[in-house]
């Protein structure tokens, strides 16, 4: 199973991190493990963090050809200001709307065209497909603070830590990549793998992972 774990200028190293260490940990305690790289959309080049002086090398560009599981992280930058008319250079809906200019959205629509690739997302990463009109109508869910963008671009918001909606799944907020790593071990290799690097890590995955499936929900979820 081969990883490809997306960087672009502005990326919180922590939604990068959690999940990447994760999916390599599978090889550390199975016979059969998860091929992890660091790719942009632009090719090898050394990716600037949100955090002043943390960068992180890309070795390869992004190739939905060649993967079976693209995983997409968010930004890390100022908040943004509610009464501000223009949002700051370096705020975290800037960074991620600058991803549009780039050639990410259309290797990622190849991704979620492409039968057998999985898409994952970590925090800001789902509002990067949202912005892109990659999953409108659908379900996912983002850090809290960006559910309100999510719905508004029309793809079906949910409040929950980690929503799987078959080739695309999202994870809510910064540690939630951990979580998304170990729901990706369990669904793609099997719960002795998943059990093994929980342990390996000494973490133990949150909540229920959404799935549309079973019966109804009264409330809404």
């Amino acid at each position: 199973m081969r990883a490809e774990v997306v960087l672009f200028d502005g990326f919180d190293p922590l939604d990068v991190i959690a999940p990447y260490e994760v999916l390599a940990g599978a090889a550390m305690v199975a016979d059969e493990g998860v091929d992890v790289e660091l790719v942009s959309a632009e090719g090898p080049r050394e990716v600037p963090s949100g955090i002043k002086g943390v960068a992180l090398r890309a070795t390869a560009r992004l190739d939905p050809r060649r993967a079976d599981l693209v995983v997409v992280p968010g930004a890390l930058g100022s908040l943004p200001e509610p009464d501000a008319e223009d949002p700051a250079e370096d705020s975290i809906p800037v960074l991620l709307g600058r991803t549009l200019e780039t050639e990410l959205p259309a290797l990622l629509k190849e991704a979620l065209d492409r039968e057998g690739v999985t898409v994952a997302t970590v925090c800001g990463g789902s509002l990067v497909l949202a912005m892109a009109g990659l999953i409108e109508g659908r379900p996912a869910t983002t850090h809290r603070m960006g559910l309100d963008l999510l719905e508004a671009t029309g793809v079906r918001m949910l409040d929950v830590r980690v929503v799987d909606d078959g080739d695309l799944v999202t994870a809510s907020s910064v540690t939630s990549g951990l979580d998304l790593g170990l729901y990706l071990l369990e669904r793609e290799l099997g719960p002795r793998v998943a059990i093994a690097v929980e342990k390996l890590i000494a973490h133990e995955r949150r909540g229920t992972v959404w799935r549309g499936t079973g019966v109804a929900s009264t409330v809404g979820v």
